[in-house]
């Protein structure tokens, strides 16, 4: 009844916000949708994905209920029905909160790219076999292609102990549990809903809980859908145009034919409310229903004007109408308000703000912008305190966080952690610190320090306030103040070469007084008994020095030392002894030896500089080491002069922004001795281990499966999953303990520490392992210890076997006391052990657990035999290596990062609701609980304002179902903004699909000058697929708007996401310029994904900089190079353009792979071989795909540069990232090289029906003036289908080549949001990285310009060194006088006398673009402009102006452009370019300006609308033709598979 009522309410509330006054029409939608290339897989099969993504164990229970089901899933009559099945089936392995979830996954059809790889993979192999049957088998090698055959070949068996490696797996692969580790691999490819997929199932599963092969099963299908995937999570916008231009094409409007949706006007679903459902839901309020639906649909012409002083609170208007009313309701409202906001503008004026709710207000934005640096207009998502920026984020990466907090969700419910705490711990912040963040304490008696900032005389000038660091300074300069709080220790074997240019780099710093301290720590992990006099004398000879001068002196001695031998000559005590007697003329050689001996009063430090050395973990001895404040730095930046000058001031700079906000917060003072403030930070730990430390290649156990009791043998555990193993093993383990090993929290007795021991006792590493693990667990705290025997010894049977006596005392005694035995065993020699009475009756059962335990370790941890690891709640340090040390004290090392990362925190939750805390809260759930938060951190976690205040603006809604575990949703957002416009309908979807508790804060912009939002908006989702009444599946979701003012301007723009590139392929009417008066008709359009990025950052592995200019090319093994690309210097970044599959990456064949090697590359669903030149790639989600690539010069190549002046072999040319088609001069594959073909490149962009035009125009008149071949090169991004489907027939009538570009704008480059501003920027943003390597020169011609000259000339021009030259903007029609803003303010001081140039015509030497990295800059000095709306107001003409004294220009003569809106009509007959600039005193129409200034316009207009005509009649004949055939014979139906990958007609 409540919910009956607010409904009601919300029915008003709408009606009233939809505007009546004023002339109204029928309003016609307008509606377009995204497909993808590839066609609808069987929503079964995504049901299965999205299991196992969940759990391999569930997928598995999913394909056995598959194959048992009473009728095969292919046999139902409609999808409908075998989707209910499928789900049927899920609901026992599946909670109830996390169906909603799934079907949105399968809604959103986002698992379907793994399946097309998989469909990819089949495909390959059966093409390359004789296979006719779509269900066959891959055994090794061999295709078994019947069954009968799959049965012969597995009688065969496989050589004993032989590897089949003949199978290449993935990461996605779905492999029978228990299987993993057999030796021979089956892969079955086939449909599970098939009948034929039952019988090889049945055989393949039966062979592997045999124990005779890995089963592998990969989807196949025998009949695929011809229907394309119809996608969603992207939006939809219409900008409102300015008409101060016309921009409109006056061709006649075509005809829109028939839709794929007719009668769009009569659906059910108008902008956002379905009213079928809401009258089935709400049948009393029927009629009010029908009259909002009606006015809905009904439109005003004209938007209302406001005027100035009414936009002043429009925000806060837009947040007291829609905090008015309370319940899931309100964010329907809050979304037809934001999506229609210019429409609903005046209506918004009828609301009153109150003062309470302007006071709140003003307290939330301040609280908000504090503590979360989130301000209006911005908005943001909380989830779980994981923040989602509004403008980033995309649906499908959403998704997958969603996933991961559900199953933590349900860890928590399931281990009856719930209410207040598991939202507590939920909320924690346990992400991991990077390892560069560890320091050690330096305050050790083994640094020997040099100078001594805050004490010596020649630093006593300098401030000595902690408050200096907030004095500003120059950029990158370092601030002299008289305290120690840059210390950089640095680690060296002074006798050898790599330590010399450290040493003499480290001397400059102290004399010329660069504020560090200096410390010096000598290496001697080299000495041996032929060089250890030598590491003595140089210790020994720098003691003495120190103490007869200074430590300075000292520095200087080590420096003459050098010198005096030379470069690569190792230091010997010969020479430290010769140099000290020169220093010292008193001193005589026999003395000079006796103070460099052995035991000398000098010798001293050594111990200590060893213990120091192996505190720190530094694994490369002999190398140079440093320590910045106790942070060690990269050891590959430690050896090179200049980079590690670099490195050190660049960490200075970060440690100065640290040591600045704590000044800033008061916890540095004046009164804190620096260095002790420094080294008693919580990162500061006791020693370094980067097995500990380090957060790369981070994994951890997965412990919570269903734990089984009793097995019996080998055989029934070997059936579990991995995950359910490790749960039995955990529910069956006893530990080790100290006398303080437990913590009392509410009525639990906690140890916060659980470490597993894997090792062999029959080893000297196995048992000293053991033995410092429980060292430290009797002085330890909240410390548990088990030990897991990884053996295979033949001396197991016996009864003193250690590894059986161990586990035998675990099991049995209690765990201080076994800790105390053990100990005392592990101590003693074998023979010599005592075996208490109390063990004899559980040795008995102790060699079946040993085996049992054998298996595990193999299994699910990879283990070889008596390999040791340590498991530290959860996570996995190991395997370790044979000489691999870890004792006691990295056993403290580990309980304190623990503690410092997350176990604190959990601690601090737990005590704080002690009363939750009761006696089945135990250590075991407490690992579980770690197992299943920890492995989510990947992203900081926030907690909202304590001193929000909740009156007046703030929406909330509760759980649905309070018994439940639940979501915690929190969203602040500005009513009147592009953010809420994103973030209400994933609010609507999160409501709807989640159970959570959501709070909306409302923090609109206190004052306006202006309409706040002028576009609008539909997101289009849904939360569940939709069948149509005979069972079949729908079309899927489009975007709809309807009800629409009929007379604005509107410009349609996608919103996608940052991977996806789309293209239009049907669109009417032009997208540019919708005005839904002039098309009196609905406005249809469609667009397909064409590719998914794969998107990465590269860097060189020693220096750590993008190498800039590298070539990486993807491909697959059968065509290695189908797309190609150039790593930029702005942040190493890279993209490339692939779709679903499975991917090579490599370096270009050329300089790129003759210099580099790939080393590393990190992210998901990658892989790479040590010493292989690839990396595998799968493209298997609509997610975003981004990898960090690491590259290392080859050895011989380090003085070896990228960019240098050496030709570019013809090898490299290449193909290049870009969709090219080739016409009459010359072939398709045929480069556009300057030195072979002479061809003139030219570059343009156009969007728009009207621009489109004007370009064949400008094509036309530079191809009829131009003597050489011409090739084209257009960006597609916003190209109609129309052009692009002329494109090819222009190409044959007038000879000329081109090809269409793409690069999606980066992710981390600042985006715009204005289409036309967007298009701007790629005019002059991505130059280096948009066109072939091969093309070293190219002319962009504005498409509105009117070429009266042979081309070749500007082409030919010698540039003078500039990178490109541009033709300045005319003086000459004085009228315009008034115009010309580069001739004051700003502009004239930065001109400094220089012309201001126009970019309709330029011509790029992009050799000597990317030579200088003019991209780079250029994109560099946008990203610090644009950041200021008022900045770069005409982007692409702007930034090269601005940045004239960085990037030079060169000026074109005044002849090559002239435009009549700044240039003389005397100079107009001498133009070589016509521009048909706009004229901002007359704003004449384009096509009317055109028409009136060239004379030959009209000529070409016609010309190519004669061309149109005639291909268009063409076609047409050409389509009655084709219907008469297909009329002849339609019965014959052909399926032909493309891999996805592979590239379609005219595409490189």
């Amino acid at each position: 009844m409540l919910r009956a009522v607010a409904l009601c309410v919300s029915v008003v509330l709408i009606a009233l916000y939809t505007p009546t006054s004023g002339e109204s029409s029928q309003s016609y939608p307008i509606t377009t949708l995204i497909n993808a290339k590839w066609t609808q897989t069987p929503l079964y099969l995504e049901i299965a994905e999205y299991l196992a993504d969940e759990q391999a164990g569930l997928f598995w229970d999913y394909v056995s209920g598959v194959t048992k089901l009473d009728t095969v899933l292919n046999e139902y009559d409609t999808e409908s029905q075998q989707y209910n099945a499928a789900l049927e089936l899920v609901k026992s392995h599946v909670s109830s909160p996390q169906l909603p979830l799934l079907r949105l996954v399968v809604s959103m059809h986002s698992l379907t790219p793994r399946i097309q790889t998989h469909f990819q993979l089949a495909e390959e192999l059966r093409s390359s076999g004789s296979c006719q049957s779509f269900t066959f088998a891959q055994v090794g090698s061999e295709l078994a292609c019947s069954f009968n055959e799959l049965q012969k070949k597995l009688e065969v068996p496989l050589a004993k102990d032989s590897l089949d490696a003949s199978v290449v797996t993935y990461s996605f692969d779905h492999i029978f549990p228990g299987s993993e580790n057999n030796t021979r691999t089956v892969v079955l490819y086939g449909d599970l809903g098939s009948s034929q997929f039952r019988t090889y199932h049945k055989l393949l599963e039966k062979e592997a809980n045999a124990g005779r092969i890995r089963y592998i099963l990969r989807h196949q299908l025998a009949k695929k859908d011809k229907r394309p995937v119809r996608l969603s999570g992207y939006g939809v916008e219409l900008h409102l145009k300015s008409t101060e231009y016309k921009s409109q094409d006056d061709a006649p409007k075509p005809e829109a034919g028939s839709t794929s949706d007719e009668d769009l006007a009569n659906e059910s679903d108008v902008q956002g409310f379905d009213f079928k459902v809401l009258k089935q839901k709400h049948p009393t309020l029927k009629r009010a229903l029908d009259q909002l639906r009606q006015r809905l649909l009904q439109g005003n012409d004209e938007i209302a004007q406001l005027k100035a002083w009414e936009f002043q609170d429009l925000g806060l208007q837009a947040a007291a109408a829609i905090a008015e009313i309370q319940g899931d309701e309100t964010l329907q409202i809050l979304q037809y308000t934001a999506h229609n906001f210019p429409m609903l503008a005046r209506t918004l004026l009828a609301h009153k703000v109150t003062d309470g709710l302007r006071a709140e207000v003003k307290h939330n934005t301040e609280a908000f912008g504090r503590s979360l640096n989130v301000a209006p207009p911005d908005g943001a998502l909380f989830i779980n305190g994981l923040f989602f920026d509004a403008d980033t984020m995309d649906l499908y990466s959403l998704i997958e966080t969603l996933r991961s907090e559900m199953r933590v969700l349900e860890s928590l419910h399931s281990n009856n952690v719930r209410g207040s705490l598991a939202s507590s711990l939920l909320a924690l912040d346990l992400t991991a610190s990077s390892k560069k963040e560890f320091a050690i304490d330096i305050r050790d008696t083994a640094v020997q320090w040099v100078n001594d900032i805050e004490n010596d005389v020649q630093y006593r000038r300098w401030p000595s306030s902690v408050m200096d660091l907030l004095r500003p300074t120059f950029p990158g300069m370092l601030r002299n103040i008289r305290k120690n709080v840059f210390n950089l220790v640095l680690v060296v074997d002074a006798l050898q070469p790599t330590a010399r240019s450290v040493i003499k780099l480290s001397e400059s710093f102290v004399i010329h007084q660069a504020p560090i301290r200096l410390g010096l720590v000598f290496d001697a992990r080299d000495a041996n008994e032929d060089n250890l006099a030598d590491y003595v004398a140089i210790t020994c000879a720098y003691n003495y020095v120190s103490q007869k001068k200074d430590a300075r002196a000292a520095l200087s001695f080590l420096t003459d030392i050098y010198a005096a031998v030379g470069e690569t000559k190792v230091v010997t005590k010969k020479d430290i002894v010769k140099q000290l007697t020169k220093e010292f003329t008193s001193l005589s050689f026999a003395k000079a030896e006796e103070f460099l001996e052995e035991d000398s009063t000098y010798d001293y430090g050594r111990e200590l500089a060893a213990e120091f050395i192996q505190r720190l973990g530094f694994g490369d001895k002999g190398q140079p080491q440093a320590l910045l404040n106790g942070v060690p730095m990269p050891s590959n930046v430690v050896t090179a002069d200049s980079d590690f000058e670099e490195a050190i001031f660049t960490e200075i700079m970060t440690h100065t922004s640290n040591l600045q906000k704590a000044v800033y917060k008061g916890e540095l003072t004046d009164n804190d001795v620096a260095i002790d403030y420094l080294m008693n930070q919580p990162h500061v730990m006791p020693r370094l281990n980067q097995r500990i430390l380090s957060q790369e290649d981070v994994k951890y156990l997965d412990i919570n499966g269903v734990a089984y009791k009793n097995l019996g043998n080998v055989g029934v555990l070997n059936r579990l999953s991995n995950r359910d193993m490790t749960a039995t093993l955990m529910d069956n383990l006893k530990y080790f303990g100290g006398k303080k090993s437990t913590e009392l929290i509410g009525r639990a007795s906690l140890q916060f520490l659980t470490i597993w021991v894997f090792a062999d006792l029959e080893t000297d590493q196995g048992r000293d392992l053991l033995t410092h693990a429980l060292d430290y667990v009797q002085s330890g705290e909240s410390v548990r210890v088990a030990f897991i025997p990884n053996t295979e010894s033949s001396s197991a049977s016996s009864r003193r076997n250690l590894n059986r006596l161990v586990w035998a005392a675990m099991q049995s005694l209690p765990p201080t006391q076994a800790t105390e035995q053990v100990l005392k065993w592990l101590k003693k020699p074998k023979e010599k052990i005592e075996i208490p009475t109390q063990l004899e009756d559980i040795l008995g059962s102790t060699e079946l657990h040993l085996k049992m335990l054998r298996v595990y370790s193999q299994r699910v941890l990879g283990l070889n035999k008596s390999q040791r690891l340590v498991i530290g709640n959860g996570r996995l340090y190991g395997p370790l290596s044979s000489d691999e040390s870890f004792d006691s004290a990295d056993f403290a090392l580990l309980a304190r990062f623990s503690s410092l990362q997350y176990s604190d925190k959990v601690r601090q939750v737990l005590k704080e609701s002690a009363q939750d805390v009761n006696e089945e809260f135990n250590s075991d759930t407490l690992l579980k609980l770690y197992a299943s938060l920890l492995p989510r951190q990947t992203k900081t976690r926030f907690k909202l304002p304590t001193d929000l205040k909740t009156d007046h603006s703030v929406v909330k809604l509760p759980p649905k179902q309070e018994n439940l575990p639940h979501f915690d949703v929190a969203a602040v957002l500005d009513p009147a903004s592009r953010a809420a416009q994103k973030l209400t309908p994933i609010l609507i979807l999160l409501r709807q699909v989640l159970n959570c508790q959501l709070n909306l804060y409302l923090i609109p912009v206190p004052q306006h000058s202006d309409m706040p939002v002028k576009n609008f908006y539909r997101y289009v989702v849904e939360p569940e697929v939709q069948f149509e009444a005979n069972g079949g599946r729908s079309d899927g979701p489009l975007a709809k708007f309807s009800g629409l003012p009929a007379n604005p301007l509107l410009t349609q723009q996608l919103q996608v996401p940052e991977n996806w590139l789309v293209e239009a392929v049907r669109a009417v009417y032009d997208l540019d310029n919708i005005k839904l008066t002039d098309i009196g008709g609905p406005v249809h359009s469609e667009f397909d994904l064409e590719y998914l990025l794969l998107e990465g950052h590269c860097f060189d592995a020693a220096s750590g900089a993008p190498p800039r200019g590298l070539q990486l090319v993807l491909g697959t093994q059968s065509q290695p190079t189908l797309v190609d690309t150039i790593v930029m210097a702005n942040l190493g970044y890279f993209q490339l353009k692939a779709n679903p599959g499975a991917w090579s990456l490599r370096l270009r064949e050329g300089k790129s792979a003759d210099i580099y090697a790939i080393s590393h590359i990190e992210g998901t669903n990658t892989h790479h071989s040590a010493g292989s030149s690839e990396v595998q790639v799968l493209i298997t989600s609509l997610r975003s795909h981004v990898v960090k690539l690491r590259v290392s010069k080859k050895p011989g190549m380090q003085q070896a540069e990228l960019l240098s002046d050496d030709n570019e072999q013809a090898a490299q040319s290449g193909m290049w990232n870009s969709i090219a088609s080739s016409f009459g001069g010359g072939s398709a594959n045929q480069a556009a090289t300057d030195e072979d073909t002479e061809t003139i490149n030219i570059f343009s962009v156009a969007s728009g029906h009207l621009y489109e035009r004007l370009l064949r125009i400008m094509m036309v008149s530079l191809l009829k003036h131009t003597k050489s071949p011409v090739k084209f090169w257009f960006l597609k991004n916003y190209l109609s289908p129309q052009f692009t489907d002329f494109l090819p027939h222009m190409a044959s009538e007038y000879n000329f080549q081109y090809e269409l570009v793409q690069y999606k704008w980066p992710r981390w480059l600042h985006q715009q949001t204005e289409k036309q501003r967007t298009i701007w920027g790629y005019k002059i943003l991505f130059l280096d990285v948009l066109f072939p390597l091969n093309v070293r020169k190219i002319i962009f011609v504005d498409a509105d310009a009117i070429v009266r000259t042979d081309i070749k000339e500007l082409y030919d021009m010698d540039l003078g060194g500039a990178p490109y030259a541009y033709t300045p903007f005319c003086d000459s029609r004085k009228e315009m006088e008034g115009f010309r803003f580069w001739k004051q303010g700003y502009w004239r001081s930065h001109l400094m006398g220089r012309r201001y140039h126009i970019s309709a015509l330029y011509v790029v030497d992009l050799k000597r673009f990317r030579k200088i990295a003019a991209g780079d800059r250029l994109r560099g000095q946008y990203q610090a402009l644009s950041q200021d709306p008022n900045s770069l107001s005409n982007l692409d003409q702007d930034l090269p102006n601005n940045m004239i004294h960085q990037v030079a220009i060169k000026s074109l003569p005044d002849d090559w452009l002239w435009c009549q809106t700044w240039c003389s009509d005397s100079n107009f007959k001498t133009a070589k370019v016509i521009d048909l600039c706009n004229n901002p005193q007359t704003k004449e129409a384009k096509l009317t300006a055109a028409q009136r200034i060239v004379p030959e316009w009209k000529d070409y207009d016609a010309e190519l609308k004669t061309l149109m005509s005639r291909i268009e009649d063409h076609e047409n004949s050409h389509s009655r033709d084709s219907a008469v055939d297909d009329s002849v014979d339609d019965s014959v139906e052909v399926t032909t598979v493309t891999p996805s990958h592979e590239p379609k007609h005219g595409e490189l």
